[in-house]
């Protein structure tokens, strides 16, 4: 019995660990009783989602069907609408690029050798780092490196007679102006503001150091020197161009002793590009009557001439001059209309001009300042012709095209000089 009872409770403790194993493997169990219904909501969730979208999709659709566009413009504005957006893109990368490639340039630059720069390929960029410098600094540096050249005046005035003596010595170190590597330098003597009273020496040819040895005398009370400026302006004469300003030297005239003779050495700036001056307009009328042979030139009137006078006011008259290849063949003249600067004539003159030759007549037109004690100055001047151009040659066809009716015309004038020099080239070509 003992025995027995000994081997039941042996099996009985024999029996315990299996009840063990039920109880760690019943967790197991429950665990993965628990673990399915968790997949079971991920896929509902999963499914949920689809519809959502399903039902957006399906809305979208809807929305589309009810615009009143066919499909293919629908697609087209999908596309245009994607290269727009990838345009955007792609130049707000190239931007960012370059950005990051100047920065590295400008990193070479200051931290060693660029090898652009050993091979004589220097960037501006680094040009301003190296010198530190503005454009402004560099123009004017520009400036004082550039040598115009030097000119040797005197300057005398005599108190008893009230006349200062103005003279131009000489010319050195100019800089050529024309191809040969020379100039043809004159020099023009003025007293500013006052424009009227101006002289020129002779033009010297081909040479860069000219000596003139030339005097001129402005007479002017003692009192109105003091706000006289006198100009001495170097130019380069052209014959069938105008003549360009190659320096000048201006002297205020308080800034200097009158009381001895000065002879000196100045050199030459750069003269102030000014604006043309505006000298008027002048209305003439042209009309032809090809069976007489008959050239009729009226002058009508002129308006807001140059002031040439003290007063502010002219005395303008305006002569008139038939050319054929080069040479004058007649000339008349208005009556002087004192003190305006508007001046009415209509005045008419007649010259005789067969058909076959109207090809080859200019009729040129001057205004002038009448004084009575020195020299009639040019106020401005204009010419008309069939080799003329712009509003000259525009006004002659006209007159030609319109036989026996008188064509009346509005010109501005132009400097004495500068129309001289075209009918000079124009009698060049032949």
């Amino acid at each position: 019995m003992k025995f027995n009872l000994f081997r039941t409770a042996q099996a009985v403790a024999a029996a315990e660990p299996t009840g063990v194993t039920t109880a760690t493997v019943a967790p197991t169990q429950a665990f993965v009783s628990t673990s399915v219904p968790e997949t079971s909501g991920s896929n509902n969730t999963e499914i949920s989602k689809n519809d959502m979208f399903e039902e957006i999709k399906s809305k979208f659709l809807n929305e589309i069907d009810k615009i009143p566009l066919p499909p293919w413009a629908l697609i087209a504005i999908a596309v245009v609408a994607a290269l727009l957006v990838l345009t955007c893109c792609f130049c707000i990368i190239k931007k960012c690029c370059c950005k990051k490639k100047k920065n590295k340039k400008g990193k070479k630059g200051k931290d060693g050798f660029n090898m652009k720069n050993m091979q004589g390929e220097d960037d501006e960029d680094d040009e301003e780092g190296e010198t530190g410098l503005t454009e402004e600094e560099k123009e004017e540096e520009e400036k004082e490196e550039e040598k115009l050249g030097k000119l040797q005046y005197s300057i005398d005035y005599d108190f008893e007679n009230a006349k200062l003596t103005v003279g131009i010595l000489q010319a050195a170190d100019l800089i050529s102006m024309d191809s040969g590597g020379t100039s043809d330098p004159y020099v023009k003597v003025q007293l500013l503001p006052e424009k009227k009273k101006k002289y020129d020496t002779k033009v010297h040819k081909k040479t860069l150091n000219p000596v003139f040895n030339e005097t001129f005398v402005f007479k002017v009370p003692y009192e109105e020197l003091g706000g006289k400026i006198l100009s001495m302006s170097v130019y380069d004469y052209d014959r069938f161009s105008k003549h360009d300003v190659i320096g000048e030297v201006k002297i205020p005239m308080n800034t200097i002793d009158l009381g001895r003779p000065i002879e000196e050495w100045k050199d030459l700036e750069s003269a102030d590009q000014e604006e043309p001056e505006k000298l008027g307009d002048i209305c003439i009328s042209l009309r032809y009557v090809p069976t007489a042979g008959k050239l009729t030139v009226c002058i009508l009137e002129a308006k807001n001439l140059k002031k040439m006078d003290a007063c502010g006011l002219s005395d303008p008259y305006v002569k008139i001059q038939l050319l054929q290849g080069g040479k004058r063949l007649k000339k008349k003249k208005t009556t002087v209309k004192k003190n305006t600067l508007n001046p009415y004539y209509n005045e008419s003159f007649s010259f005789e001009i067969p058909l076959e030759q109207m090809q080859k007549i200019l009729v040129a037109v001057t205004v002038f300042d009448y004084d009575k004690i020195g020299k009639n100055d040019a106020i401005g001047k204009i010419f008309v012709g069939s080799k003329a151009s712009g509003l000259g040659l525009k006004h002659w066809s006209d007159m030609l095209s319109n036989p026996r009716r008188p064509i009346a015309q509005w010109h501005p004038l132009q400097p004495e000089e500068d129309i001289d020099g075209q009918l000079a080239s124009l009698n060049a070509k032949k």
